[in-house]
C-alpha cells in the first residue's frame, strides 16, 4: 500500500486528501488532516474521487480523424496545421478553451504559446468569466482575494450570501458551523428567492431575487449616516469620487430597499443595526452573488475598515478547482500574464521574459464573442484542453463553427468527432500545483502512472511548440521547470507594485518542489492600508441599480 497527499479538485476549495493505492488502481481517499483547507474534513465529492481509478471510457491513445497514431505524428499534424493556419490567416485566428481542472503549470505554459508564440489572446473558460476578478481589480488595483480560511475562525459575524454555498463548498461550511458552536460565530445568511434552511444560522433573510446589491449599497449607506464609516481609513487609504455618496443613495434609501427586497423597513433596519455593529465581518460570497452584490460587499468592506486584519474580509469562493492558478497565469481573454494586463510596459516585459515571437496586442475574445469570430471565419482553429461540463453547450457551437479542433481529454465523451484527439490525465493523474481560493498554493501529486499513452497536457503544448519551432521557449522537462518560470515571472520587474510575487520559490530545486507543503502568497493583502494602484488607494465603485 502507498499513501500519496494530493488534493481534492473537485471544487474551488483546494482540499488536502490522503490517498492510499496499490497497484490495481485500488484507491481510497480521506481528508489530509495537516492540509491548512480543510483539516482533514472531506465531503462526499471527495470521497467519490475513488470511482475515477477506473478506465472505463479512457482516451488512451492519440486519435487523428477518428484513427488511432502515434504521438509524433499527432504532433507533427497539429504543428503542420497551426502552422499554416497562422501563416495564412495571421494572428488571432487560433483560440483556445481551457476548463477550471488544470493545474497551474498546464495554464502557465497554454497561456505562454498562445499569447507569446500565436499571437491570439482568444481564450475561453466559463470559470474565467469572472465578475468577482474585475470587481476586485477595480477596487483594489489587482484580482486580489484578501481573506484567509482562518479568518472564519477570528470573526465574531460571518454573512453568507445564499445558501447554494452548502452544496457548492460543504467543507467550508462545516468550518463555519464548528466556529458557530465552538467560538460564538454569528451566522447570517442571505437567500434570494425561497430559501431552502440548508444552513443552520442565527439569522436568516430572505428576498426577493437580484436584490442584495441594493439591500448592501443600503448597509453601506446606513453605516455612513450612523457614523460607522472608518473615517481615518477612508481618508488615508480609499479613493472616494465626489459625487460617490449622492449618487449612491438614489434608490437606496430604507423605503426603496424595502421594496426591492420584499421586507419591512423595520427588518431592513435591524439587519444593518446588527451588521453596522460587528467589528469583525467576513463576507462570504461567490460568482452567483452577481455583479451588484459583489460591488456592495467590496465597497462595504472597505468604507467601514473591514479589511486587511484578521477575521474582516471579504471572502470571495471560485467554482472552479483551479480558477485561482489559471487567473494567476493569466490563462484568461483579458490579461496578458502573472496579473499584468496588455498596456505598453507589461507587453515589453512579458515579451522580453518569454522570447516572444508574435506577442498579443490586446485583450481577446470569448463567449459569444468568440463563436462570433468562429463564425465569420476570423478563428479557423480552436485548441480545447479538460473536460468541461459547464462549457458543453459553447463546445458544441464551436465544432460546428471551427475548421480545425483539437482536443486533449481524459475521456472522449462529446468529443469523438475533433479532428485530433489527444489523451490526458485524469485528475488523479495530474501533477503540478493548485492555488485555492485564499491564494494558498498546495501540490497536486500524482495518485496513479498514466495509462496507456496518456501524457500531461503541459507536455502536450510543449511538444507542438517545440515542433513549431520555438523549442528554445519550451524547454520544459517536467512540471517544476514550469512552476520556477511562472514564478520568475511574476517576480520580473515587480518593485512591489504587483501582490502577486512568488519569488521565494524562484531557486526552487526539483526535490523541493515534489515536497512543496502548502503556503499562501501575499501574507496579509493590503496590510497598513497599502492597495496595488497607481496612488496606492483603493476605490469605492459606484454602485448600478
Amino acid at each position: 500500500m502507498t499513501i500519496v497527499r494530493s488534493l481534492c479538485g473537485q471544487c474551488g476549495a483546494g482540499c488536502g486528501i490522503r490517498a492510499i493505492t496499490d497497484d490495481d488502481r485500488f484507491l481510497r481517499v480521506e481528508g489530509d488532516r495537516m492540509h491548512p483547507a480543510n483539516g482533514g474534513r472531506l465531503c462526499p465529492r471527495g470521497h467519490g474521487l475513488s470511482a475515477s481509478a477506473a478506465l472505463d471510457g479512457r482516451l488512451l491513445h492519440p486519435m487523428i480523424g477518428g484513427r488511432r497514431v502515434g504521438w509524433d505524428k499527432a504532433i507533427a499534424h497539429v504543428a503542420r496545421r497551426l502552422s499554416a493556419i497562422l501563416a495564412r490567416h495571421g494572428p488571432g485566428s487560433i483560440a483556445l478553451h481551457v476548463s477550471g481542472g488544470l493545474v497551474t503549470e498546464d495554464y502557465y505554459v497554454a497561456n505562454k504559446l498562445m499569447k507569446g508564440f500565436l499571437g491570439s489572446a482568444h481564450i475561453h473558460g466559463v470559470w474565467g468569466e469572472s465578475g468577482i476578478a474585475a470587481a476586485q481589480h477595480r477596487a483594489f488595483g489587482e484580482d486580489v482575494m484578501p481573506a484567509a480560511v482562518e479568518d472564519i475562525e477570528q470573526a465574531e459575524t460571518l454573512l453568507m450570501l445564499g445558501e447554494g454555498l452548502a452544496q457548492t463548498h460543504p467543507v467550508l461550511i462545516d468550518r463555519v458551523q464548528e466556529a458557530r458552536s465552538e467560538l460564538g460565530l454569528r451566522l447570517i445568511v442571505l437567500t434570494e428567492g425561497e430559501g431552502s434552511e440548508a444552513v443552520d444560522a442565527d439569522l436568516r433573510l430572505t428576498i426577493a431575487p437580484g436584490s442584495t446589491g441594493r439591500l448592501l449599497t443600503g448597509l453601506l449607506l446606513h453605516c455612513h449616516d450612523v457614523g460607522l464609516v472608518d473615517r481615518g481609513f477612508l481618508d488615508r487609504h480609499v479613493a472616494v469620487s465626489p459625487d460617490f455618496w449622492a449618487a449612491a443613495r438614489q434608490g437606496h434609501d430604507i423605503w426603496s430597499v424595502a421594496r426591492a427586497c420584499g421586507l419591512s423597513p423595520v427588518a431592513i433596519r435591524a439587519f444593518y443595526e446588527e451588521m453596522a455593529a460587528a467589528d469583525r465581518l467576513v463576507t462570504l460570497f461567490s460568482e452567483a452573488a452577481g455583479s451588484a452584490a459583489v460591488t456592495a460587499i467590496l465597497n462595504l468592506h472597505l468604507a467601514t475598515g473591514r479589511i486587511a486584519r484578521p477575521g474582516a474580509a471579504p471572502f470571495a469562493l471560485a467554482a472552479a478547482a483551479n480558477g485561482m492558478g489559471g487567473r494567476e497565469v493569466g490563462c484568461v481573454a483579458g490579461d496578458l500574464a502573472a496579473h499584468r494586463d496588455f498596456s505598453a510596459d507589461a507587453r515589453a516585459d512579458v515579451g522580453r521574459f518569454w522570447g516572444a515571437r508574435l506577442l498579443a496586442e490586446a485583450p481577446g475574445q470569448t463567449g459569444d464573442a468568440l463563436l462570433e469570430a468562429m463564425r465569420d471565419g476570423r478563428i479557423q482553429a480552436l485548441w480545447s484542453i479538460g473536460a468541461d461540463a459547464e462549457a458543453a453547450p459553447w463546445l458544441r457551437q464551436a465544432r460546428s463553427l471551427v475548421p480545425f479542433l483539437i482536443a486533449s481529454r481524459d475521456l472522449a465523451d462529446g468529443m469523438e468527432d475533433a479532428d485530433v484527439l489527444l489523451p490526458s490525465p485524469g485528475w488523479i493523474e495530474k501533477d503540478g500545483t493548485l492555488t485555492g481560493p485564499d491564494r494558498l498554493v498546495s501540490r497536486q501529486r500524482r495518485i496513479f502512472s498514466l495509462p496507456g499513452e496518456a501524457k500531461p497536457d503541459w507536455w502536450a503544448v510543449t511538444k507542438v511548440a517545440q515542433a513549431m519551432g520555438w523549442g528554445d521557449a519550451f524547454h520544459y522537462e517536467r512540471p517544476a521547470d514550469l512552476y520556477r518560470e511562472h514564478v520568475r515571472l511574476t517576480a520580473y520587474r515587480n518593485e512591489g507594485a504587483r501582490l502577486l510575487n512568488l519569488k521565494r520559490h524562484a531557486p526552487i530545486s526539483n526535490p523541493a518542489y515534489d515536497e512543496l507543503t502548502p503556503w499562501r502568497w501575499g501574507e496579509v493583502p493590503f496590510d497598513g492600508g497599502h492597495f496595488p494602484t497607481i496612488d496606492g488607494r483603493a476605490r469605492l465603485i459606484l454602485p448600478s441599480l
